[in-house]
């Protein structure tokens, strides 16, 4: 199974930088990213970041329904024993994020193939259903986070449809996220359900995770 945070570079060859706790196996990934310009980023990725923020010029009609019930429908999609072969990796690593990624972190696209993919899982649902201009598209989590929060859209209540970001140690720092889903409801008891995508042994699974655990969530601008 594909460990679940995906570090903004390539592991040993093909990473320049490693994500807090968890680094990937050898794996570029091919998720779509949002433009966040992070301290690894160059001056055109900085440009995309002003260009693609999720404000009024990237509104979307799509529901956070839509966004989840095509979530649901990827129950079950595993990885193959190498840790890659899912159609999120292989879409990545063909997107034009996958360039910009590299451009950023090193390496080359066909890593992402073999690469943690729950930011490219949340990535690929944003991008078929037409959201992606609010769920935002990258491979690394922390980026994704931070994309996120540089454009006042993280806070810490869970909502239907946000895309909630996770640190197994209970550490609320952005820089220690290590996976990412999307929330399907709060339970109200400490609890949140949610779908995620390279979680148990390598699959697309419906969880219940310990508010305890979230490093806080990306509030989409969904259509009502």
């Amino acid at each position: 199974m594909a460990k679940h945070s995906l570090a903004r570079a390539l592991k040993t060859e093909h990473l320049r930088a490693a994500l807090g706790a968890a680094i990937i196996a050898t794996a570029l990934g091919t998720a779509a990213v949002p433009a966040y310009a992070n301290p690894g980023s160059t001056a055109q990725e900085t440009q995309q970041t002003r260009q693609n923020r999720p404000d009024d010029a990237n509104k979307i009609n799509v529901t956070a329904s839509q966004v989840l019930e095509l979530a649901r429908q990827q129950v079950g999609t595993s990885e193959n024993a190498r840790g890659g072969g899912t159609k999120f990796q292989q879409w990545y690593a063909q997107s034009p994020r996958a360039m910009e990624t590299v451009r950023r972190d090193g390496g080359n696209p066909a890593a992402y193939l073999n690469a943690a993919w729950c930011a490219m899982f949340v990535s690929w649902v944003g991008e078929q259903t037409g959201a992606r201009p609010q769920v935002g598209w990258d491979a690394y989590t922390v980026t994704h986070a931070k994309w996120f929060s540089n454009n006042g859209r993280w806070g810490t209540v869970p909502k239907p449809g946000a895309v909630v970001f996770f640190a197994w140690n209970g550490s609320k720092s952005i820089n220690a996220i290590q996976h990412v889903g999307f929330v399907v409801k709060d339970n109200q008891d400490g609890t949140i359900s949610t779908i995620e995508g390279n979680t148990g042994n390598g699959a697309v699974e419906e969880r219940v995770r310990p508010k305890s655990q979230v490093v806080g969530y990306g509030y989409p601008e969904y259509a009502a």
